[in-house]
């Protein structure tokens, strides 16, 4: 296990190589903005070959600010690691109307440990697969609520796919009446101290 991450902004299925150019066209546009505020790791990369191989990635997330996203990769995936703050973990509970899935109940998506109103396995931190659930392009963060192009008057912050309009809130949750069917994907991952968590293993896969 190395202890470190390398950054990726989209992904898309098939060949990995391939999905990345593809997946990083599609959200490129969105994310530029963002570039300051949603900083991606990339000082604890492991090898190829061990991303290649789906090799668990250990990250610190002492220096994780509430309100700050940061991105690793894992499997040649974006895996987000969000430090929710107060605010953004009290509009979960206004949005349960206007999801599709407000439970998780479909399968696949949600291990049991996130199978809560926060999906993660502590209120505050959120860990997903920052790929759309309709055609895999790279959802951009919009954290900023209120009324924004493309997005409702009543956005309480969350994620706009900018592709084909799929949004999602502050839990991954996909709304109703969107392209995308399903909620983000939260990944296996495991708390390893207060301050430090491995993504790519959970009781359930020891690999």
């Amino acid at each position: 296990m190395h202890d470190d991450e390398g950054a990726v902004p989209a992904t898309l299925p098939s060949d990995p190589s391939r999905r990345f150019w593809i997946g990083t066209t599609c959200a490129m546009g969105g994310v530029a903005g963002l570039a300051a505020a949603v900083p991606f790791v990339s000082t604890f990369a492991p090898s190829d070959s061990a991303r290649a191989a789906g090799a668990p990635v250990e990250v610190d997330i002492s220096t994780l600010a509430p309100g700050e996203m940061r991105t690793v990769e894992w499997r040649g995936k974006p895996v987000w690691l969000i430090r929710r703050t107060k605010e953004q973990l009290d509009s979960l509970k206004q949005n349960n109307g206007e999801l599709a899935d407000p439970n998780s109940n479909r399968p696949g998506f949600t291990p049991a440990y996130a199978k809560n109103e926060w999906r993660s396995r502590k209120q505050e931190l959120f860990v997903a697969v920052g790929i759309c659930t309709h055609l895999g392009c790279s959802p951009t963060p919009k954290f900023v609520t209120g009324p924004q192009p493309s997005l409702p008057n009543n956005w309480d912050g969350g994620f706009l796919c900018p592709c084909h309009g799929s949004t999602f809130d502050m839990a991954g949750r996909a709304f109703k009446n969107k392209p995308a069917p399903d909620n983000l994907e939260v990944p296996p991952y495991q708390y390893l101290s207060d301050t430090r968590i491995v993504v790519g293993v959970d009781e359930n896969n020891k690999a």
